[in-house]
């Protein structure tokens, strides 16, 4: 039998997560909060309100919602749905390589080609866009999107709700804040805190 799933909301992260899936699940379609996008069809899926997670209550639930103008409220719109934890999916797409050792949490996106090494430890709600690589023994936040064709190396902690722009490089032994934004192709060489915006090579921060 099929697992069905809600992909929610209907955005970049669920379109891609599309092709993460194989046929052993059955796509009911998208939940999303935006009335004009409520009642549309896309590629034969449509798009609900929040009343689905009602009408359909055995189906699993992928909430992917994640961009760098709202990455800090992914924690609130997540809790907001009002769903028990097992109704939240993960969502591994079949070429990534995950260590036996490392661990991931629940409702998590990882698209293809990311590379997750030994004792590496993923945290809830977490997305992670292809080609990524997190090292050994780095630790990332609930909440927390990382973006295409970053390197996390070694021993590294990474705060809750925080958005790692595609491209970046992180040393090893490098910690970052809480709900703290990396700008793309950022090369981050010490520690930051929380609610920083960091950018450049090295990395700054900047206000």
């Amino acid at each position: 039998m099929k697992t069905q799933i809600l992909l929610f909301p209907f955005g970049g992260n669920s379109l891609e997560a599309l092709d993460c899936l194989d046929s052993h699940y059955e796509i009911l379609g998208f939940v999303d909060d935006n009335p004009e996008k409520v009642g549309s069809i896309y590629l034969n899926f449509q798009i609900f309100d929040r009343e689905a997670f009602l009408k359909f209550p055995e189906a699993k639930v992928l909430a992917c919602i994640g961009s760098p103008n709202n990455f800090q409220k992914r924690k609130e719109i997540i809790q907001s749905l009002n769903l028990p934890q097992e109704r939240f999916i993960n969502i591994i797409h079949p070429t990534a390589q995950i260590s036996k050792y490392a661990k991931v949490g629940n409702n998590c996106l990882i698209m293809a080609g990311v590379v997750i090494t030994h004792n590496a430890q993923i945290g809830d709600n977490v997305i992670i866009l292809p080609n990524t690589v997190i090292h050994h023994d780095t630790k990332v936040g609930n909440y927390t999107c990382i973006g295409s064709s970053v390197v996390i190396a070694g021993f590294c902690d990474i705060g809750e709700s925080c958005y790692i722009g595609s491209g970046t490089n992180i040393i090893n032994n490098t910690s970052i804040g809480e709900k703290t934004m990396i700008g793309i192709g950022t090369n981050v060489i010490r520690s930051f805190g929380a609610y920083k915006k960091i950018v450049g090579n090295p990395a700054k921060e900047i206000v």
